[in-house]
This record gives C-alpha cells, sequence and structure tokens, in this order.
C-alpha cells in the first residue's frame, strides 16, 4: 500500500513525532538527549526554521515546526534523524552499513507529520500543550517543568537558545507575563487520556547495563557485568559546543525543587 503523502503546505506549522526503532527506550540516557538538543541546534543552523514547542522522551521526540520553506522540512527531519542516528549508534555500539540503515536501526522508518495553518489558534495552543504535558502525563514529572522540554521558556519567559513563542501564545494576551499567565493555567487543566503501559523490548534491557563513557577519559577494556565490553568515547558529547547548547537550554526550562523519575 502506498504512503500517505505529507499534508506540507506554505506557512504551516507541524507536529512531528519521531520514535525509536521498536518504540525501545533508546533515549533513557541523559547524554543522549543532551546530544540531541545539540543536533537540534546544528539543524537549526543549516535550515533556519521555527521550533516552537519541543519535548525529548525516552523513546521518542516531539516538535513543533514551522520551516521556511514547506519541501525543506524533509530535509529538516532526514538531518536530524541521520545525524542523532550516526551519533547514537556510535556511543551506544550499534552498527549499520551506510546512512541509510544506521538512521533505520534506531529511528522507525516514517515519523509522524500533522501540519495545521498559523492562523489556528486553538490548534496551536492545544498541540503546544500536548507536547509539553507529555512527562506529566508519562508521570515522568509532577509539574509541567522537565529538562527536554521547552515548557519553562513559556511560562518563565525565559531564553532557552533553540525555541521560539509561538504567535498563538503571543495572541493570549495584552502582555507577555499576561500570555505566560494565561497559558499556565490553560496547560494545567489538561487531562490526557489514560495510555496502556508500554512493554519493554529486548534492547531497552541491554541498553540498561550499558555505560556511556565522556570525551578523553580511559576505560577498562575488560567486559562488563552485563557480559558486553564498554563502549567508545563519545565524540561530540562532552565538547564545549554541546555543553553550551544544553547549560542554557536546561537553565531556561528547568523548574527549581523538579524531582526527576528515570525508566
Amino acid at each position: 500500500m502506498p504512503r500517505k503523502p505529507r499534508n506540507i503546505k506554505p506557512g504551516y506549522s507541524y507536529h512531528i513525532t519521531t520514535r525509536c526503532n521498536n518504540r525501545e527506550f533508546k533515549l533513557s540516557r541523559r547524554e543522549c538527549r543532551e546530544v540531541f538538543l545539540y543536533a537540534i541546534k546544528k539543524a537549526l543552523d543549516k535550515y533556519n526554521f521555527q521550533l516552537y514547542a519541543l519535548c525529548i522522551m525516552s523513546n521518542h521526540v516531539h516538535y513543533l515546526i514551522a520551516p521556511k520553506q514547506p519541501e525543506e522540512l524533509p530535509k529538516i527531519m532526514h538531518f536530524l534523524n541521520w545525524y542523532t542516528a550516526m551519533c547514537f549508534n556510535r556511543m551506544l555500539r550499534r552498527t549499520g552499513h551506510g546512512s541509510t540503515s544506521l538512521t533505520t536501526s534506531f529511528w522507525e522508518k516514517r515519523y509522524y507529520c500533522d501540519g495545521f495553518p498559523a492562523s489556528d489558534k486553538e490548534r496551536a495552543l492545544n498541540t503546544l500543550r500536548y507536547i509539553h504535558a507529555n512527562p506529566k502525563a508519562a508521570k515522568m514529572r509532577q509539574s509541567f517543568f522537565y529538562d527536554f522540554s521547552n515548557y519553562g521558556s513559556y511560562e518563565r519567559l525565559t531564553d532557552d537558545g533553540l525555541t521560539q513563542w509561538h504567535p498563538a501564545f503571543l495572541r493570549m494576551g495584552n502582555s507577555l507575563e499576561e500570555c505566560a499567565k494565561k497559558y499556565k493555567g490553560f496547560c494545567q487543566k489538561y487531562k490526557p487520556k489514560e495510555k496502556t503501559p508500554t512493554q519493554y523490548h529486548w534492547g531497552s534491557k541491554l541498553l540498561a547495563g550499558v555505560h556511556l563513557t565522556n570525551q578523553g577519559s580511559t576505560t577498562n577494556p575488560k567486559k562488563s557485568k552485563s557480559g558486553f565490553p564498554p563502549p567508545p568515547p563519545c565524540q561530540v558529547s562532552e565538547t564545549p559546543e554541546v555543553t553550551e547548547v544544553v547549560r542554557q537550554f536546561i537553565a531556561a526550562n528547568r523548574a527549581p525543587r523538579d524531582v526527576e523519575i528515570d525508566f
């Protein structure tokens, strides 16, 4: 059966969801989510698109994106999936032959994409709230604040270095402070639908026994308790550029005394 064509039009925002292959929890490691922020920065520098919402979960990622030109959206997603797969396969000692196999070994072949015009305020606000509610709905957080989501930039009006406020958010009040207050109240009214718990796949159990090393550190070549040798140092996770991107994003979106629950 042929794939349904993307609904890509000028002036649209797009809710994108990319899932790990087999929905395995390959992004559970904090290092992976940090490198993901850097990959987004590289994509922004390359394609100069608008990123209105972001939430990096343990086995999937949500974006709300507005490309400069509609035909650039597939290029943006191809770059993000290729670059992150290249980094993560190296970090987690995964293998593949060629860029295509590396990408599909980490991500599902087809990402979810749903677009709507910028003038659709209700759709935009509901999409923003849905993306920002993911950590709370998954019971990873008690509030909407999360280190790898840009909700904090909306409530606290901070600059995380990667995302911008959606025009629909800016139309919620007569001042930025009023917009932030109304958006906070709008989010607090959200009631997520109950989801059936996802079973862990074999890859998740394997990943739990893998230790990610820092660049420049020395590792013992002997096998770990899991029976697998330690992975080689990550080539990007400890560079100054990555550190600065991660520091600014998390500082802008983390809530004081927010408690993280890892899975």
